[in-house]
Formats: structure tokens, sequence, C-alpha cells
């Protein structure tokens, strides 16, 4: 019975089952580039047998031979496929046989990156394919393909196929861009993973970056403030209405008075008057979308100071002492247990007298 034993150390085995020993290669696995001189010794048995028939056979190369030990080397290992197997006839007629385990290898002549049907700008959270495509590699079982964005790797893929040839692979990811991502270049890595017997550093092939540029609406540096803001007259105003977006977002704004339009992202009143009483609302657009920020706005003036004092007022020769309020105020004003009333009166006892309490406002 002959069958196929896979070892430990990549060696292949074709025994009968009276076989006892098998012929050992070192290295025990060959990985060679495509191209390059390669080269195995077969130690053909441990044991005196020297009289059995033994060889070596392959399809390219010489064998040198020194007694039981064979030497077989190449010098441009360019047949992909190729076997290599060394064996002997054992003493009741059986054949031992080991196949050497060697893979040819080629790096990538070219590898590519771009956009599954689609050019030009994104538009944040809607979802793209990137398309790592390699040229020429083999085997392609042994490749990995990571794609990155700027250094942050997003996943690793691996091919199906069993192809020992050199072939043509497209690798694709679906990725899904946010506005942080704006400016970042995406790109991807080939790796051949040839295991132990395979060079240090294993072969890496990188595509060129790939820039992205993602598109999304305005959104506001400052949250809208649903309160009032109180100012009092003659102040600076000053209402921010800043925003980010891609591509750079437009201002317009909506006064409470008839002032010229206004299209800067912060308006300033240096001098608020009560005219700039109201509500403000900043209208930010681009491409993508629309956002408002309201204020509401509310003056207010200055009141100074609330003189008490006394007068005299003669009647019939009579004298009558009664207090008296002066307030001088400037603009509105609200003075606590006093009608807002520009001329103010306190009830009279005495209606033929003159009022007893006067505000003044120098200025409305």
């Amino acid at each position: 019975m002959v069958s196929l034993i896979i070892s430990d150390i990549y060696t292949l085995f074709l025994t009968d089952s009276s076989c006892t020993e098998f012929p050992v290669f070192t290295p025990s696995a060959l990985v060679v580039k495509y191209g390059d001189p390669a080269s195995v010794t077969c130690d053909v048995c441990q044991k005196d047998c020297s009289g059995d028939v033994f060889g070596l056979e392959h399809a390219v190369g010489k064998v040198t031979q020194n007694g039981t030990t064979m030497l077989w080397t190449v010098d441009r290992l360019t047949e992909w496929g190729i076997s290599v197997m060394c064996y002997y006839n054992a003493d009741a007629g059986d054949q031992c046989c080991s196949a050497l385990d060697i893979t040819i290898y080629q790096p990538p002549e070219s590898v590519s990156i771009s956009f599954v049907n689609h050019t030009g700008m994104m538009f944040e959270n809607q979802q793209y394919t990137l398309q790592c495509s390699v040229q020429n590699v083999a085997p392609v079982q042994s490749l990995t393909v990571t794609f990155y964005r700027g250094n942050t790797a997003l996943g690793h893929l691996q091919s199906n196929s069993e192809q020992k040839k050199p072939v043509n692979e497209t690798f694709t990811l679906n990725i899904t861009p946010s506005r942080e991502h704006d400016g970042a270049q995406y790109w991807c890595e080939t790796k051949l993973e040839l295991g132990p017997a395979g060079p240090q550093r294993p072969p890496v092939v990188t595509s060129e970056k790939l820039p992205a540029i993602v598109h999304y609406g305005p959104e506001l540096k400052e949250p809208p403030n649903p309160d009032v803001i109180t100012i009092t007259e003659g102040d600076t105003l000053h209402l921010n209405c800043s925003s980010v977006g891609n591509p750079s977002p437009s201002y317009t704004w909506t006064l409470s008075t008839n002032s010229s339009s206004y299209s800067g992202s912060v308006l300033t009143i240096k001098s608020v008057g009560f005219e700039h009483e109201g509500q403000y609302i900043c209208t930010v657009s681009n491409t993508v979308g629309t956002v408002t920020k309201e204020f509401n706005i509310d003056v207010q003036g200055e009141c100074c100071q609330i003189l008490p004092g006394k007068r005299v007022t003669e009647v019939h020769s009579q004298y009558y002492f009664t207090n008296q309020v002066h307030c001088e105020c400037f603009g509105v004003f609200n003075l606590p247990g006093i009608n807002d009333s520009p001329f103010l009166s306190l009830p009279n006892p005495r209606p033929h007298l003159n009022p007893i309490l006067q505000s003044t406002p120098s200025h409305i």
C-alpha cells in the first residue's frame, strides 16, 4: 500500500508500509524567489544502503553525488510547479521516496488602490468601496493585503485561490467616512507570508496614497443659547455664529432692524442702542446642508442715583414739608414700586398742592 504523508518538517513522503526510514532533505523546505538560484541536499538513508538503487528525480538543474548524499543545484529557477524527489529501493523491493516541499514566489509587480465606481469627493456617512489591485503575484494564497487610512489599519484580507503561478487579484473593503477623515490618505500594503523557510523580511509592496475629500454639512462651533442676551445701551455686542463645514459654509443674517445685510461669521455692533433689540437669526449653509442659530437681544438703559429730599410749600401763610424723590434715568428704566411712565405722581392728600413726586428723564 502506497500513501502520501506530510511531515512536520514540510517534507513529503511517498512510502510503502515496509519502509523503515525515508530520504531526508536539507533544508527540509525550500522557498525560492522566481529566477534565483537554489540548492538542496538529500541524504538517501541513514544506514548503509549503498547497494540499493537510489536517486534524485528532477526536471531542471543538476545533481552531484557523494556516496548516498546527493546535491541538487539550479542556477536560475524559472519553472513553476517543479518537483524534486529523492528515493531508494528497499531490500524487499519497495521504493521509499521523499518529495521536497518547494515554493517559488514572486512579489507583486505592482499594487494600486482606487474606489469602485466612484471618483472625486465623498460625503459623510455614505458607504464607499476601496479596491486594492495586485498584479502578477505568486503564490497568491500566501499574500496578505492590509488597507490603511493614514497609519491606521482598516482590515486584513487573503485570497482563497490555490493557484501556484502568478495571478492578478483584486481585494475590496467597504468604508464609511466621517468628517474627521477629510484629508486622510488611503493606501494598501501587500505582504507575502512564506513561513519560517521564507525570507526573514517578508516581501512587502505598497500602493500609492489616495487622498480623501469628505464633504459634510455645517456644524456650529458654539451651540445655540436659548437664553435672552441682556446688554446695556452703549456697550459692544458680539454674536458668534462661527461654524465648520466642507465646503466652507456661507453666512446670512436676518436682523431685527432694517440694517444693511451682513455675511460674516461674527456680527459686531460697537455701540448698542434700543433699536438693536429683538431677534437675530444666523443661517449657515453649504452644498451639503444648513443650520441656524438664533440670538434674542434685550437692551437695558443705565439708571443713575435716586436722590431723596424735602420741599417746602407755602399755602395761605402756612408751610408744608413734603418728601420728594428726584430720579434721573437714561433710556428705559424700571423703579421698584413706581410706574414706568415718564412723569410720575404719588397720591396727594391736598389736591391743590403741586405733585409731591416727580421723575424727570433726561433721555428717552
